[in-house]
């Protein structure tokens, strides 16, 4: 498991373990399973989640269907608002969620929210980030072009990412720091919007998720300057690690699967067992390769150490960039 290492030295360690209650527990769902994604469709939160859907339906491994659901409204506000004060307590409620599960708590206390209600049920992959950039910049192949056209355009220079105060987001803001930057960020609802925006250049630059660029990537449009990761990705061999270049800034987002607020333990217990199954399947490894997607299966009481510890490091984040005192 490789966990988030954050910028000015700040580094987070995961729990480690992996507690799964066996499958074979006697509560099954009786209805359709909503499954929330809190975030716009053709993202990687999007994306994962319809796939798993379809492993699941595939392999018959629930006795209902499952149907994912998008609310992303708010950075995630309107998916964590509907999880804790509409769905507390239900069995038939998951939701698949990213960073903001951390960050859109913190900035917005009125909401409510304490990601520790929240019923654990497995994490399953760790995304990674990329800079990327349009084809079309043949004056752009690394990243000294790029902060040297960026300087040059200023705060004309957009930068298209998900949410406001989101991951992309806070990307930005570390490379408006590092390099003297004054990109301009805009946010949009969904990863697969965002990546159409630079593949149409209409934005100058992303930090995209490899599984929302891949498409413009595979054709030719887009191309990565670098990744915010330990190692290079396979994908994208040419593109060095932010490491490498001398800026020591790791950066990951969880893919996981929560049950809502007040979930009982035996529904509880019944998911953890059917997406170990996922987590598993040839189909789900097959996607983490595919997608760059990295990180082990987190559950139970290992899954609650690492929120309340990403938690923490993304508050120092969000302080350093002005979002929250």
């Amino acid at each position: 498991m490789k966990p988030a290492k954050l910028v000015l030295g700040l580094s987070l360690v995961a729990g480690a373990g992996l507690a799964v209650a066996p499958a074979s527990a006697a509560w099954e769902p009786t209805k359709p399973v909503e499954f929330v994604v809190m975030a716009g469709k053709g993202g990687g939160a999007d994306k994962a989640v319809r796939l798993m859907q379809s492993i699941i339906s595939k392999n018959d491994l629930a006795p209902v269907p499952v149907i994912p659901v998008n609310k992303p409204g708010g950075s995630g506000a309107e998916a964590l608002v509907y999880m804790s004060k509409s769905k507390k307590g239900d069995n038939h409620t998951l939701m698949f969620t990213l960073n903001s599960f951390y960050t859109t708590p913190l900035r917005q206390k009125g909401l409510g929210v304490n990601i520790e209600n929240f019923t654990p049920v497995m994490r399953m992959a760790e995304d990674t980030f990329c800079l990327w950039v349009n084809s079309d910049r043949k004056d752009i192949n690394n990243v000294d072009d790029f902060v040297k056209a960026a300087k040059a355009k200023g705060k004309d220079w957009i930068m298209a990412g998900t949410g406001k105060n989101s991951e992309d987001n806070l990307l930005t803001d570390f490379l408006n720091t590092a390099y003297g930057l004054e990109m301009k960020y805009v946010p949009y609802k969904g990863g697969g919007k965002v990546a159409k925006e630079l593949a149409g250049n209409n934005a100058h630059s992303t930090v995209n998720n490899p599984s929302e660029q891949l498409g413009f990537f595979e054709a030719g449009a887009t191309k990565p300057l670098a990744c915010f990761t330990d190692e290079r990705i396979g994908l994208f061999k040419d593109a060095p690690t932010f490491k490498e270049i001398g800026k020591d800034f790791v950066y990951y987002m969880q893919r996981t699967t929560v049950g809502a607020p007040g979930m009982s333990a035996e529904a509880a217990a019944y998911y953890q067992g059917l997406f170990k199954k996922v987590f598993e399947s040839d189909e789900w490894q097959t996607y983490r390769k595919k997608k760059a997607l990295q990180g082990d299966a987190l559950s139970g009481d290992a899954l609650m150490s690492y929120w309340k510890k990403e938690r923490d490091v993304h508050k120092v984040m969000l302080q350093k960039m002005g979002a929250i005192k």
